[in-house]
């Protein structure tokens, strides 16, 4: 059984792409690099670097194409991202962020009224002057 492989960003199959995948290797459909971590076996976000190869030189940039000697295919690399933010997700932010029920946030910090920032602009001013040029 023969698995097709996929492009790391956008799915779409890379049928008439060569194994091994050169490091200028790009995506029909959505131009992303090939070569790249993203799109490697060994590339695993839960380790060090995000790579389990030990000896492999650090790559910075996950999703633009590099030099790695050790880089390995990965046909199902594709991870497509859910856009859904589950209730009890979205219940925490709301308890962390403090948002009413339709989901506006609320300002939990005093408001300062205005008055009570004309009153201490006059202080400041009567104190250090109104910054003026001729205020010396």
């Amino acid at each position: 059984m023969t698995t097709t492989l996929v492009c790391w960003k956008c799915g779409a199959p890379l049928v008439d792409q060569p194994v091994p995948v050169a490091r200028v290797a790009e995506c029909s459909a959505c131009r992303a690099d090939l070569h790249v971590c993203r799109m490697c076996e060994f590339y695993d976000t839960r380790v060090a670097m995000s790579c389990r190869e030990p000896v492999a030189d650090q790559v910075r940039d996950k999703e633009r194409a590099n030099f790695c000697a050790y880089f390995a295919v990965k046909p199902d690399a594709y991870r497509a991202r859910d856009e859904t933010i589950s209730p009890a997700v979205r219940a925490q932010l709301d308890a962390l962020f403090g948002a009413d029920n339709d989901g506006t946030i609320v300002n939990n910090a005093k408001a300062v009224s205005r008055s009570e920032a004309d009153i201490a602009r006059e202080q400041l001013e009567q104190l250090f002057g109104s910054g003026k040029k001729g205020d010396i």
